[in-house]
């Protein structure tokens, strides 16, 4: 049987073994996880913390005899994370204690940050640590006599890794857990939209993530697909509206849907299509399936069957994300030459084919961005009131009065989503955002407080370089991660320093190989280069983006401003749209996030304000400063 990690025994036998057997199973397993060699630096690295870990160990054993059947083990790979290794993890009675070394004498933010995740994660997706209690430790070989404390993350050095193990009370002599059922235990992190995807595709079963169970996913899809049924079987048409809070997994629930009703299902009358009129979105989860057939672009889809055309779609069943963001009748008229408004134009679709249709309208809140977005659910209704031939539409309560023209309206409360699954454990996320929009910042930072304890990190730096480090460090060596930089497309200050969301340099961004591609490629993300804007991240996710703060959106005299709206603005409420672009950019992170505000005299108050609604500062060197850490001592 092949271990997921690099070594593992009892603290007994590790004691006894030579550091050439050890490393030579360390740098084989990595060769396994990361199809390369080490470098000379990892090395040097693993030797450091072996010798330290031997020496040291020995001396626990002499303290607490009990140690000696206590399991240690080296670069667990976290199961489907891409290479996400905690350096060590040591098996006591009751305890998983995580163990990152770092060859620093003093310590970063981004490392307290790393190992912390790793414990949460481990507390919470691994199944033989979740009754167990795990704590996460700092290592610092180059430091002698640290032993401190910052967000729930023991901060040691070699001299006193003892001491804070020997702290924590252990359990009865029985709870001892062991090495081979941790090891193989299951784990179920939550995966991103596009992973998830390309697992579906590949005939991959999802993992049972106890968040999607318990945010109703399957009940959702259960909903849909007998909505579906229905409308075949009795020959109807049917309107179904899934409404969600960002992140929530409308997205997910869509290509889930398609893929359980065309690629699993075999009959041809039962095709769904999955449209989207964010072209970035399109264009990215077609790059990761390898395919152009299950996810299209609405307008096209449209632009082929709406308006006077008399063709029908092979597919009766089409999915329609974020369809508040549906064009209306003027922006169908500017952009396809005939006066109805994208709603009209999914039930005239409907009425002309000879049976059964199923529209599925998944229903984001408050992301309006593009110009003929802004009427919103009201002109589906206004579109049933044109129809010739019944429909029932199917939806939450909560926006079951916006219907007033449906033949019939059954509600199911399984059609909300209402639990954030993009920020991990940071369910009041949405809220925050919310209620820093609102200006209301004594509320936000109490929910910010909140979000910290719940493992959601939120920080705010006036200089570039120290949010671009954070992220490198953070996410040093683990490929699947994704981090990079999203700013308002509005934003005219940004490009003075280095981030260039103008028009001429976005539209040449290849949204496909920025979400996708590896972090040594020019063109991910996750080089640091190319910026993404609210339209270019609208219902994507980045594991850490930089959110860089622009001057079209600033706080001053109690209340968000933005540019006045002139002659040759088309919006109708422009300040709702620069608030809903920031919205958008804020809720983009699974881990967290970081918002750069420029070092400018007019930003001033728009970066106390953020201080104001619970956001952290990073030190502005590249260590934390004094202050930070209390003492355990």
């Amino acid at each position: 049987m092949i271990h997921p990690c690099g070594w593992y025994s009892q603290i007994s036998d590790f004691l006894q073994v030579s550091y050439a057997d050890w490393l030579e199973s360390v740098q084989q397993h990595h060769i396994r996880c990361m199809h390369e060699p080490a470098s000379q630096s990892q090395i040097t690295a693993w030797k450091n913390s072996f010798q330290i870990l031997q020496r040291e160990l020995a001396t626990l054993t002499e303290c607490n005899q009990l140690a000696e059947d206590w399991s240690i083990i080296f670069e667990y790979e976290l199961p489907r994370e891409g290479g996400r290794r905690p350096d060590v993890v040591i098996l006591g009675q009751g305890i998983v204690y995580v163990i990152e070394c770092k060859d620093f004498g003093s310590f970063h933010q981004a490392h307290i940050d790393q190992v912390d995740a790793y414990a949460r994660d481990l507390q919470h997706y691994h199944a033989h640590s979740h009754d167990q209690q795990v704590i996460p430790y700092l290592l610092l070989t180059k430091a002698t006599s640290l032993l401190e404390e910052s967000d729930d993350v023991k901060i040691i050095s070699p001299d006193t890794l003892v001491e804070a193990i020997l702290q924590e009370k252990d359990g009865p002599e029985d709870s001892l857990i062991y090495p081979v059922k941790w090891l193989h235990a299951d784990y179920a992190p939550l995966p991103s939209l596009i992973s998830a995807a390309r697992s579906l595709f590949n005939h991959q079963a999802l993992p049972q993530i106890r968040r999607a169970l318990s945010a109703g996913i399957p009940q959702t899809i259960d909903a849909l697909n007998t909505i579906a049924e229905h409308a075949y079987r009795n020959n109807e048409r049917h309107l179904a509206f899934v409404t969600g809070v960002p992140g929530a997994g409308k997205t997910l629930v869509g290509i889930q849907f398609v893929y359980e009703n065309t690629l699993i299902d075999s009959d041809i009358s039962k095709n769904a299509v999955f449209l989207s009129g964010n072209g970035p979105l399109v264009q990215v989860l077609q790059h990761a399936l390898g395919s152009t057939v299950f996810v299209q672009d609405v307008h096209k889809f449209l632009k082929q069957y709406g308006g006077t055309t008399s063709k029908i779609p092979l597919e009766h069943i089409w999915i329609y994300d974020e369809a508040q963001r549906a064009w209306d009748a003027e922006r169908v008229q500017e952009k396809r030459g005939h006066f109805t408004s994208e709603p009209e134009d999914f039930l005239n679709i409907g009425e002309r084919m000879d049976s059964w249709a199923l529209m599925i309208a998944l229903i984001g809140e408050g992301q309006e961005i593009h110009l003929g977005e802004e009427s919103g659910l009201p002109q589906w209704n206004d579109a049933l009131a044109e129809m010739q031939t019944p429909w029932i539409v199917h939806c939450p309560e909560k926006i079951a009065s916006v219907f007033p023209a449906a033949a019939e309206i059954q509600t199911d409360e399984s059609l909300d989503l209402t639990v954030t699954l993009r920020s991990h454990l940071a369910e009041d996320v949405s809220e925050w955002i919310q209620t820093l929009l609102e200006g209301n910042f004594v509320h936000a930072k109490e929910l910010a407080n909140h979000m910290y304890y719940q493992g959601f990190d939120m920080y705010l730096t006036n200089q570039l370089s120290v949010a671009t480090s954070y992220v490198q460090d953070r996410y040093e060596g683990q490929v699947e991660k994704r981090y990079g930089l999203l700013a308002s497309s509005k934003a005219k200050n940004l490009p003075d320093y280095g981030i260039h969301n103008e028009f001429n340099y976005t539209r040449m961004m290849k949204v496909g190989p920025w979400y996708n591609d590896p972090p040594h490629s020019r063109q991910s993300c996750c080089a640091l280069h190319d910026v993404a804007t609210e339209f270019s991240c609208q219902g994507l996710e980045l594991d850490f983006p930089i959110v860089c703060w622009g001057s079209d959106f600033w706080w001053d005299d109690g209340r968000w401003h933005s540019p006045k709206k002139s002659g040759r603005m088309k919006a109708k409420d422009p300040h709702r749209l620069r608030m809903n672009s920031y919205r958008v950019l804020l809720s983009r992170g699974r881990d967290g996030f970081i918002i750069f505000v420029p070092p400018e005299p007019r930003m001033a108050s728009t970066y106390e304000a953020l201080k104001a609604a619970g956001i952290r500062e990073l030190p502005n060197g590249s260590t934390v400063g004094a202050g930070v850490a209390t003492s355990l001592q």
